[in-house]
């Protein structure tokens, strides 16, 4: 088609560029799609920044970081609340949550876990000296806190008994008492109250369906303890990425050494350099 224009002597150069342009982003967003193989990747994120030592400085910085967070889940189209931010004593923020909506949002996120460093000429220092600034984020999936309970049976052995009783009219002489053992976690329940093993069936497994829904609960809150753990070892001494914006301007990732000069579209959001470069080395350290 662009040949048959541009034989008729229209000017496709724009089109062509536009259309290539567009595919390019298309397979980028594949790649990284393809990285995403994580049990919560697919899930939506809570993001949580929090501002170091420093006072107004840190707190500004922090700040800056909310803002390109909020521009970046724009850019991808994602739906964005602030759900918590607390203002600084003269600037910026003392602490901020926001949570990011969309297919993979934590997927892509989980690489801005970390301290961040500022390096800049302080707006806030009348004698304009350079001051670094740290500010840290945490990312944690978004968990459901409906547990979807799905029992198989293939995964359940059920054994019949005979209930033991008082003796005399009430003894029952047939197998109604059942045994229930989920298989993949071990847990067993029985009931034997019932005169029927149909009846006994239905409360042991109601029994079963309750024990699993704590189980399963627990592992929820495992993980996420897991992820707390991951969070207390960030330290402000372990810096992820520096922004240098004085004596020369560049933003550098340390985990990866991915970089660029263009500092001003990454503070307005634009990281899907650095994410990219984040789970391809999450991926070669996995294998």
């Amino acid at each position: 088609m662009w040949f048959e224009l541009a034989s008729q002597g229209e000017a496709v150069d724009e089109e062509i560029n536009k259309t290539l342009s567009s595919l390019k982003k298309e397979v980028e967003d594949a790649e990284i799609k393809a990285l995403l193989s994580g049990e919560h990747d697919h899930n939506n994120a809570i993001l949580t920044i929090h501002p170091g030592a420093g006072g107004t400085e840190s707190q500004d910085w922090a700040s800056m970081l909310l803002r390109m967070y909020l521009r970046w889940g724009d850019r991808r189209g994602y739906q964005v609340q602030v759900l918590d931010s607390n203002p600084g004593e003269e600037a910026g923020i003392s602490r901020a949550t926001i949570a990011v909506n969309g297919q993979y949002a934590y997927g892509y996120l989980s690489a801005e876990a970390g301290v961040h460093r500022l390096v800049r000429i302080s707006p806030f220092d009348a004698n304009k000296r350079r001051h670094t600034s740290f500010a840290s984020v945490f990312v944690y999936p978004d968990i459901e806190e409906d547990v979807e309970i799905k029992i198989e049976e293939k995964d359940l052995k059920i054994d019949t008994y005979r209930a033991g009783g008082p003796g005399g009219q009430h003894v029952n002489v047939t197998d109604s008492a059942v045994r229930i053992t989920h298989l993949p976690t071990g847990i067993v329940v029985q009931c034997q109250n019932e005169r029927s093993q149909f009846r006994n069936r239905d409360v042991a497994m109601k029994v079963l369906r309750a024990r699993l829904y704590e189980h399963y609960q627990e592992e929820q809150k495992e993980k996420m303890q897991e992820i707390e753990d991951a969070k207390m070892e960030i330290g402000f001494g372990s810096q992820i990425r520096s922004y240098v914006l004085h004596p020369y301007r560049m933003v550098k990732d340390h985990r990866t050494k991915q970089e660029t000069g263009d500092v001003d579209s990454v503070l307005d959001g634009d990281l899907d350099d650095f994410i990219k470069a984040y789970l391809l080395t999450r991926k070669d350290k996995n294998k």
